[in-house]
């Protein structure tokens, strides 16, 4: 798989990583009718885990691979062995795939401190595709909580991250998520509202902001930004009493003379 092993030779000992490869460099127009089960013209994304190199290993076709779950030890060329470990989200309990979860989610929130926004994003992303819909539709009850536990935070966490790349509509998409499983999530209202606000959508904006306020009504970060926002407001205003008052000027005082009318024309002569 000529993809993998371009995106394998750029990582480092010990780094994880999503590696999307396209369709054409991965299982190409055929796709894949034995392990892994990959429709044709498929792009894939690989879970991977770089253990180390092995340089005792004999040099082989770029063919040659051995699937671990959904990791694969592959030899390269270069007489380097990749070695990517990994147990089969389908072979995890519950309480694995969600502590495997857990763990990118706080791997994530190290990269965001760090401002490495995109290997955040990255490790947020794999912490959601653990849970992804068919998971979460057989889960009930307190595993079901500690899945949304997780899996709402790392939405979140990307909201935020859009946010400060000026990705807003990603950023609405992600908020959007949480708030279908809950319409009073603070964090999700705010980050809509900061994103609507951003793009234009004042009204909207103040909405969301609005609904946060009634839930955290001390929150001094919501209050700002309805501040911002009666600003915004009111120098819109302003500019458009400006804009009229150019176009039709002030309203003129009338120039007509008052006429005194007295003996010289009516008098006695």
């Amino acid at each position: 798989m000529t993809g993998l092993g371009i995106g394998g030779s750029s990582m480092k000992s010990g780094e994880r990583a999503l590696l999307q490869v396209g369709w054409e460099l991965g299982y190409g127009k055929e796709g894949s009718f034995s392990f892994p089960n990959v429709p044709p013209m498929a792009d894939i994304i690989y879970e991977v885990e770089l253990i180390g190199f092995d340089e005792t290993k004999e040099s082989a076709n770029l063919s040659s691979i051995n699937y671990v779950g959904f990791g694969l030890t592959k030899v390269l060329p270069t007489q380097i062995c990749f070695i990517f470990q990994g147990k089969a989200r389908s072979d995890m309990t519950v309480e694995e795939r969600i502590g495997a979860a857990d763990q990118r989610k706080m791997d994530g929130n190290v990269y965001f401190k760090d401002e490495k926004l995109e290997a955040a994003m990255q490790q947020y992303e794999t912490a959601i595709a653990y849970m992804g819909d068919d998971f979460m539709f057989q889960l009930f009850g307190k595993y079901r909580d500690m899945a949304l536990a997780v899996k709402n935070p790392c939405h979140l966490n990307m909201a935020a991250c859009f946010i400060k790349l000026k990705r807003y509509k990603d950023a609405i998409e992600q908020c959007n998520i949480v708030l279908a499983q809950d319409e009073n999530n603070v964090k999700a209202l705010f980050r809509r509202g900061k994103a609507r606000g951003e793009l234009g959508q004042t009204d909207a904006a103040r909405e969301d902001f609005l609904k946060a306020r009634k839930y955290a009504p001390e929150d001094k970060a919501i209050a700002r930004e309805l501040c911002l926002l009666a600003e915004h407001d009111k120098a819109v205003h302003q500019r458009q009493k400006e804009i009229y008052k150019g176009i039709f000027g002030t309203r003129p005082e009338s120039k007509l003379k008052k006429k005194k009318i007295g003996s010289s024309l009516f008098g006695n002569g």
